[in-house]
């Protein structure tokens, strides 16, 4: 294959290999990701940052814990970082479907260590605002490419394992930033500057690293289709599958159903801008537009279920349980740790269950341990301070707090993330994901805005809000999402071809179009064979014609044929 350059890992690499390397990649772009949130919990708490630099808050001359005196500015540095991903996504997912997924992972790369380097040297809160606002728009170019350039290169039956290992490595990255914080604070006693610039400018290095090995890897196969680079594409495919033994055929199936669908999308969508996937315009059978509200409010509710209030604010959740300052710190580290540790469950269950039952049973465990958490530190503080029924109180706290964390790993975490790469059409599915990213940034930084204020004006009331939201998400869910596990990126298109917004009409309608459009579905149904019976060659069928998302259609086809069949019959 003289069109990709002898260096790119496709030539040497291949089947599970392969797509190791490339998860691998996809991973170290999650870590920083996973790292840039966890950070600012640290950073938020080294005294020469909120009282000398940023000017928002001082020491308790007692505790030595911060003192907040201006929660808008602590609150609005934090957010910010949350408007640059809003833009940031949107610019990404639109690179992304124009120029390719491996070049925009460069340019997220590239802007975040700018932003990164802006940051470590900021003198003041205006520099720090305007420098996160820089790295929020690197973060959003790589949040919006690097979940689809990993789902179209993954196999449909193994996606969700492959992206849920992905994303150990993003809590592996908050686990990192945690402790490297807390080992900075014993440096000149967690007085001077370098307690809280070293850790942002660490994240320098896995940034530098992404962009130079990232040109190396193969583009997306999809991608490649849909911008006709058709040989490109089956020779990335085939060493992504295979092609002998019992994989022998595999790859051709699945090209077949990507060119396919491809030219379906051409014939049912007219706009594939922004504004038209919001509004629908144009999108015909695809309903675009029920697409990016679903991700949308899927990673709004991903927030404020309260994983954004714990990973950011840990250290003050703790303080109010009645943790005493000196302990906050390594307590609010280990909570990482068990954090990492239950993503692992994921990567197990999240292609076994589906992403519909994940989400349920995180919804019900983290709705519950919530409000336990804002009953049992409710009845600590009814109790003097540093008695034995007070720091029982407060351990049960503490123990709901690591207990929603765990089981947001093992659920919640990683579903939000996977879903908007799996159901957006190729035309437009770095833009869908992107749509994902702008859910994510809305939540993100309306909850981190409000989160300071909340918690100073409901104090541990403030749990209670976390687990209204958990309940809200089980009829959500049910009603209005569609399963996405054991389904190819192709099939997801007849999935959302139901006029209805109800899950069961989707369903409903799916298995009739299913029926109706066999050549859409080749790489998903067990035992065809899209090879010559007598060569045991793969057969290059060129493009199917006649498909249609529309079932009334093709019923309305179906009937016209029978037809000319009566007419040819009559009249021979």
């Amino acid at each position: 294959m003289d069109l990709i350059p002898r260096s790119n890992v496709v030539h040497k690499l291949e089947k599970r290999s392969l797509l190791i390397a490339i998860n691998c990649i996809a991973a170290l772009s999650i870590f920083f990701f996973g790292y840039d949130q966890g950070m600012m919990g640290g950073v938020n708490g080294a005294q020469n940052y909120y009282e000398n630099t940023m000017h928002f808050g001082h020491p308790d001359p007692e505790t030595g814990a911060p003192v907040i005196d201006n929660t808008l500015l602590q609150g609005g540095i934090v957010s910010i970082y949350y408007v640059g991903t809003l833009v940031g996504c949107l610019v990404g997912g639109w690179f992304g479907d124009k120029y390719g997924r491996i070049k925009t992972i460069a340019l997220g790369a590239g802007w975040a260590v700018l932003g990164a380097t802006l940051q470590t040297s900021a003198m003041n809160h205006t520099w720090m605002i305007f420098a996160r606002l820089i790295n929020g728009w690197g973060t959003g170019i790589l949040n919006a490419i690097v979940p689809v350039w990993a789902t179209e290169t993954a196999e449909h039956k193994s996606r969700g394992q492959f992206v849920a290992i992905e994303f150990t490595l993003n809590i592996f990255g908050v686990v990192v930033a945690y402790w490297l914080e807390y080992g900075c604070s014993f440096y000149t006693k967690g007085n001077g500057s370098f307690v809280w610039r070293f850790p942002i400018a660490f994240q320098i290095v896995p940034l530098l690293f992404l962009f130079a090995i990232v040109f190396i890897f193969p583009e997306s196969p999809r991608w490649l289709v849909k911008v006709g680079r058709e040989e490109e594409a089956r020779y990335i495919l085939g060493r992504l599958r295979g092609e002998t033994g019992e994989d022998m055929g595999k790859a051709e199936a699945e090209f077949q159903d990507i060119r396919n669908i491809a030219e379906l999308e051409r014939k049912t969508a007219t706009r594939t801008s922004y504004w038209s996937m919001f509004t629908g315009r144009g999108s015909g059978k695809l309903h675009t537009a029920r697409r990016v509200q679903l991700v949308i409010w899927l990673q709004i509710m991903q927030e404020w279920i309260g994983i954004a209030g714990v990973t950011i604010y840990a250290p003050t959740i703790f303080r109010t349980a009645g943790i005493s300052n000196t302990d906050v710190q390594w307590i609010s580290g280990l909570n990482t740790i068990t954090y990492m540790l239950s993503t692992l469950i994921c990567v197990f269950t999240l292609d076994r269950i589906g992403r519909r039952w994940t989400l349920y049973w995180g919804s019900v465990v983290q709705g519950i341990s919530m409000a336990l958490a804002g009953g049992l530190t409710t009845a600590g503080q009814s109790h003097p301070l540093g008695s034995a029924a007070a720091k029982a109180y407060s351990s049960g706290a503490v123990a709901m707090i690591f207990l929603f964390t765990a089981t947001f790993g093992a659920t919640w975490l990683t579903v939000p993330w996977l879903y908007p790469a799996e159901i957006f059409p190729l035309e437009v599915r770095a833009k869908g994901n992107a749509w994902g990213v702008v859910g994510w940034s809305v939540g993100n930084g309306w909850l981190t805005l409000l989160c300071p204020v909340m918690f100073k004006a409901l104090k541990e009331n403030t749990y209670y809000v976390f687990a209204a939201a958990n309940v809200i998400t089980i009829p959500m869910v049910w009603a209005l999402y569609p399963e996405s596990n054991q389904r190819t990126l192709e099939e997801m298109n007849l999935v959302f071809a139901a006029d209805s917004i109800w899950n069961w009409d989707a369903e409903r309608n799916f298995k009739i179009l299913k029926e109706q459009n066999p050549e859409l579905v080749q790489a998903a149904q067990r035992g065809h064979s899209v090879l010559d019976p007598e060569t045991g060659l793969p057969v290059r069928n060129s493009v199917a014609r006649n498909m249609s998302l529309d079932v009334n259609a093709m019923n309305s086809r179906h009937h016209d044929d029978v037809i000319d069949e009566k007419q040819t019959f009559k009249h021979g």
